[in-house]
Formats: structure tokens, sequence, C-alpha cells
């Protein structure tokens, strides 16, 4: 897939609907060569997707052994609407909070004592995190209207041709 056509199919109105959503699945190859898929807060900023992990989660290693990784957003309603992208990730570590662990935790629903409890929590607790940037180089959009899985793709054009050659 290109960049132009991961480009495009992230920058569809739906895409951005689910990119706008503070939770994913992260899938990533274990050091154990099993492999995980894990929910995980993260935030979209227009090219990559930004998630953040303490400086000592086991899946750190993992990555840092093998950069790819999947992320699946998606509903949970009938039909789901889901994006897919695969791409490769880079690890920062930072001292004190990312501004994108703030912000991808801020959707939860808290008052604005609550938030300020919880925010002071979480300074006191992390000395720095590790924020995951991921830079897609795959995408797919599946509506189950105008988007299907490929395989359904393929067996509906399949169909197709076997309905020609009868007729």
């Amino acid at each position: 897939m290109t960049n132009d056509q991961v480009t495009e199919t992230l920058n569809r109105p739906l895409s951005q609907e689910l990119l706008a959503r503070d939770l994913c699945r992260l899938a990533y190859m274990a050091k154990d060569g099993t492999p995980r898929n894990i929910p995980i807060a993260f935030a979209w900023n227009g090219r990559e997707a930004v998630m953040c992990t303490s400086k000592n989660a086991p899946k750190l290693a993992s990555l840092r052994r093998n950069p790819a990784v999947a992320i699946t957003i998606d509903t949970e309603v009938h039909p789901p609407k889901i994006l897919l992208v695969r791409g490769t990730v880079e690890l920062d570590e930072v001292d004190g909070i990312p501004e994108e662990y703030l912000e991808m935790n801020g959707s939860y629903e808290m008052t604005a004592e609550q938030r300020v409890e919880w925010e002071a929590e979480v300074r006191s607790l992390y000395d720095g995190m590790v924020r995951i940037v991921m830079t897609p180089t795959w995408a797919k959009l599946i509506d189950f209207e105008t988007t299907l899985p490929s395989a359904v793709e393929e067996l509906i054009r399949q169909r197709a041709e076997r309905l020609r050659h009868k007729g």
C-alpha cells in the first residue's frame, strides 16, 4: 500500500471519527514469540497514533525487538465500523507525563476536582513514561456498507464470476 493510499484511507470521514476515539487494541509479537493484543489509550495527531506506557512495561522489550504492530479501532454496535492499521513504532522515553497521556485520558467523566486529584496521582506515580509512536504503513476501513473485509470482497467477485459463466 502506498503512503498516498494510507493517507486517503485515514482521511475518510469515518476513519477520522474512529481515530477520534480514545481506545484501541494494540497487537504486537511478545518476547516468547506469541501474539499479544491489548487495549490501550491512544491519541491521533494527524500523522501518527501515540500511546503511552510506564517505563517498566513488559511490552517495551518486545516492541524494541520487533517494532511491527497493528491497531484496531472499532465500534461496539452492529454492523461494526472497523479501522485496521498496521505500522511500525518508535519508542520515545520522556521525563514527566506526556501531554498525549493527559489528553487521551481526559475524555473520562470527571469533575474538575476529580481531574485535579487524578492528575496529581498520575504525576506522583510516574517519573516518566514512554511514548509509543506508530507510523501507519497500511490501513483498511470496514463499514459493511461501502467496504467489506477483503475475504468477503473476494467471495463477492467469485460469485459474480460464477453467475456470469452460468448466464
